[in-house]
């Protein structure tokens, strides 16, 4: 919740779930999950700056290195300063390069691939922090949080490729070092929703939940109605259809009939799940809806009792 409510924009129907993220760090308990306003990125700085204020960041698609030819070759070097020479004009490019990314006030790199050792010491040389992400989705994210474009060339960014923040900096979370970017901007602010767990399983149980959450949040942004959770509206539903049925003639009362059936699975389904006698509880919840159409199902004892008291809803646009 408190991370919905921090990426929310003024105008509330802009909300994006995108805004939400969840990131999974295995120890600990659900318990010791937090929020943090940002961006998380379980990674470390590939240099000694682990923290930039201000930061103008470069997104690259690629790795940072010399481009290598598809076919090997033998070199034959005589003398010393052959091989003294031998990489000095890689070396001469690739300050080049890092010099640009530096005129360009740009602090923060962040590479789609690997980034060589010489290009690490330049990035040293020039105090420009960097991240390396394998995976081309975290780039694009990256990308779209910061409000920048993805570099497919080694070059210094344009102004308008150049994504923003109000500062990058690494910290460590059980014994992961992880990098957050904070975006304070009204019109794109990010939350992540830290995760902890002692298994995946429980921690891939959580993200579903977030996810199911966050698109109710969604959800209830364009269409703010609810109605009585907990199978109580599909009961309704079902007892109303069933009703209507008898009234109509020839085989189409059938066909209503079935169809007013059919919602009997919602409370079913939860009926099973909490280990009750699904018969049992449809029997009581169209006996009960019968008086109000707020009874459904309480899975904590396994009773009929009323959704609205036990303020159970469901959103109206899922």
């Amino acid at each position: 919740a408190s991370a919905a409510v921090y990426a929310m924009p003024e105008e509330t129907k802009e909300f994006s779930v995108e805004n939400v993220r969840v990131t999974k760090i295995l120890g600990g308990a659900l318990s010791d999950s937090e929020v943090i306003h940002g961006m998380c990125i379980v990674r470390g700085s590939e240099t000694s700056i682990h923290k930039v204020k201000n930061a103008r960041v470069a997104v690259f698609n690629s790795a940072l290195e010399a481009e290598s030819g598809d076919t090997k070759g033998t070199v034959l070097l005589k003398t010393a300063d052959e091989l003294q020479n031998y990489t000095k004009g890689e070396e001469e490019l690739m300050e080049k390069f890092v010099k640009k990314l530096s005129d360009a006030e740009i602090n923060v790199v962040v590479a789609g691939g690997s980034v060589s050792e010489i290009c690490l010491h330049y990035m040293e040389k020039y105090k420009i922090m960097v991240l390396r992400i394998h995976s081309k989705f975290e780039v694009k994210r990256i990308s779209s949080t910061l409000g920048g474009a993805i570099l497919v060339r080694m070059d210094a960014p344009t102004p308008e490729e150049v994504g923003t923040a109000s500062e990058v900096y690494c910290t460590e979370i059980s014994s992961t070092m992880c990098t957050i970017f904070k975006r304070d901007e009204e019109d794109n602010r990010i939350a992540t929703i830290v995760l902890r767990g002692s298994t995946n399983n429980v921690l891939d149980d959580a993200e579903r939940a977030i996810d199911d959450g966050v698109n109710t949040i969604k959800n209830i942004t364009k269409n703010p109605a609810f109605c009585a959770g907990a199978g109580a509206t599909e009961i309704h539903l079902a007892s109303q259809l069933q009703t209507f049925a008898k009234f109509q003639p020839g085989l189409d009362q059938y066909a209503v009939e079935r169809f007013g059936q059919a919602f009997e699975v919602i409370p079913r389904t939860l009926a099973e799940n909490a280990g009750l006698n699904a018969e049992e509880i449809i029997a009581k919840l169209y006996s009960e809806t019968a008086k109000s159409p707020f009874y459904g199902i309480d899975v904590e004892d396994g009773k009929v009792k009323d959704a609205k008291e036990l303020e159970i809803f469901d959103c109206m646009e899922c």
